[in-house]
């Protein structure tokens, strides 16, 4: 008779997954017992921080809501989302890297012409964002859809500040014949993570500053492309180098410039397209 004792139960737990029919399933389920299993005998988890841990994601799962997802910040600030995606998204040269899709992101924004203004006149520096989206040989891609959102100039998206429009900062836009594109906004701002929930209270205690360096985020896709989810981050930014995520790659810095002649910030950007399997 099998006796679960501390040295025979983590195989045989592993075995009472033999047969799943899925062979994927089965290998993620067994390597996800291996991992767990060794954490706790690695650090000798107690019964008081094993009851803290299961409160934890409880609270953590209470805490989402339909517009705040509490369990992609958790993953966001443990490092996993972008470890994820480094793993699935290696780009060829020419290609756009990608990054954290965040936790704000609201499906819907409006399909707005070229030139629109998506904070509609509202607080900050004026910046006007053009380019174009390319195949990895410098082909134009007609038709392409940005969508684009970003915070206020009060570090709060729509979906976080009950007094801006649900999509305010929030815009969709398609490149015309030769892949451009071109629309208003302001500059964005650093801003913290939520930190009233669970995830803030382990930033909290570990010491962790909860802030990301200013950003503009984009979907870009188009038919026969795999779209790309990404940032285009403002250069100099002090958190450029300590971001609560982890989700700054070089290539996506860009500098904010005065326009010459007029009273607003440009900046342009060539987004790349890996073309679809």
């Amino acid at each position: 008779m099998t006796q679960f004792s501390e040295t025979e139960l983590t195989e045989a737990v592993i075995r009472s997954f033999d047969d799943t029919p899925n062979a994927r399933a089965k290998f993620l389920l067994q390597e996800l017992v291996k991992s767990l299993h060794d954490y706790v005998s690695k650090t000798g988890l107690t019964f008081e921080e094993w009851d803290y841990a299961i409160d934890f994601l409880t609270r953590t799962g209470q805490k989402c809501t339909h517009t705040r997802q509490e369990f992609i910040l958790l993953s966001d600030v443990l490092g996993v989302s972008m470890l994820v995606d480094a793993i699935n998204h290696r780009k060829p040269d020419g290609a756009t890297e990608s990054t954290v899709l965040g936790p704000f992101y609201a499906e819907g924004a409006p399909d707005l012409p070229h030139g629109s203004d998506i904070a509609h006149g509202g607080p900050g520096e004026p910046t006007e964002v053009s380019g174009r989206v390319l195949t990895p040989e410098g082909k134009p891609i007609k038709g392409a859809v940005l969508d684009v959102w970003q915070t206020a100039a009060n570090a709060l998206y729509s979906t976080q500040d009950p007094k801006q429009d649900r999509f305010n900062m929030r815009g969709r836009f398609r490149t015309d014949d030769k892949g451009a594109f071109h629309f208003r906004t302001v500059k964005p701002v650093s801003y913290p993570v939520p930190t009233d929930g669970p995830v803030g209270k382990v930033l909290n205690a570990m010491g962790r500053h909860p802030m990301r360096p200013a950003h503009i985020h984009f979907i870009v896709s188009a038919p026969g492309f795999e779209p790309v989810a990404t940032h285009l981050f403002v250069n100099g930014d002090p958190y450029l180098d300590s971001d609560v995520v982890f989700a700054v790659k070089n290539s996506l810095v860009v500098d904010f410039k005065p326009k010459p002649g007029a009273k607003t910030l440009a900046i342009s950007y060539d987004f790349g397209l890996k073309p679809a399997a």
